[in-house]
């Protein structure tokens, strides 16, 4: 038997896909959605073949499509009988300086990563107030301790302002219902893999997923991960002036 259902978006790939895996082989059914429904049905196809006790489910979702959000979600409440974990992963890593026509790819990554999320976080939260309970888990970014310099401004603002909404919601201490925020630090995944020069303290995104799967089963409110070296730099990253926490985010 299932240890209980868990919605992730953005499953087709990096971070999304492998907590897809992890989750899988601790015995987790998975609700899968993401815009690339090829990639996506092929990791169904993977776990399936790896975890067959386990029920796999995708759905093509852009997040930005807010009636379509509320729809794939309510759909795969039905389909499982309840949603026990809904993990807000979906988002952008686009973004240019300010005041050099990076309108546009900023206007985007504060849409999917902040509007999207907003969209994300309402349908989970209608699921868990009607069925009783729920594990609300959200993405964030260590990025998002600081206002980021140049091409990481738009996208570490929309995570900041993703973790506020999050900490609002559970501010709120609805009945049965957890949530926690992650930030994750440099992962290896799709978002990083064409930079120019690898971000500091980068680890592959197995042993990155994991530290984030761990903090998420133990239902943490917030959780740095990996906890080496981001617990001790995020809590510098708050006091630290700006030069120095530009150094310490490799920007």
């Amino acid at each position: 038997m299932a240890k209980g259902s868990i919605l992730i978006t953005g499953a087709s790939s990096g971070l999304g896909a492998e907590m897809a895996r992890q989750f899988a082989a601790l015995g987790y059914d998975l609700a899968l959605c993401a815009r690339r429904t090829g990639r996506l049905d092929e990791l169904a196809t993977e776990i399936a073949g790896a975890y067959p006790a386990v029920r796999v489910r995708t759905a093509a979702l852009d997040v930005t499509d807010f009636d379509a959000v509320a729809r794939v979600f309510d759909e795969f409440a039905a389909e499982f009988g309840r949603l026990d974990r809904v993990i807000v992963n979906a988002g952008l890593g686009k973004g240019v300086p300010f005041g050099k026509g990076g309108d546009r790819p900023n206007r985007q990554t504060a849409i999917t990563n902040f509007l999207g999320a907003m969209a994300q976080m309402e349908a989970a939260m209608k699921i868990f107030r009607a069925q009783g309970g729920g594990h609300l888990v959200v993405i964030s970014s260590i990025s998002a301790l600081r206002g980021m310099p140049k091409t990481m401004t738009s996208y570490a603002a929309s995570k900041a302002g993703v973790a506020a909404m999050a900490e609002g919601i559970a501010a709120e201490g609805v009945p049965g219902v957890d949530v926690s925020i992650i930030f994750p630090g440099y992962i290896a995944s799709e978002m990083n893999e064409k930079a120019a020069h690898p971000p500091k303290f980068l680890v592959d995104t197995q042993t990155g997923v994991r530290s984030m799967v761990s903090a998420i089963e133990k239902r943490r409110f917030k959780a740095y991960t990996p906890a080496w070296p981001w617990v001790p730099f995020g809590y510098a990253m708050k006091v630290l002036p700006l030069p120095i926490v530009r150094r310490i985010a490799g920007i």
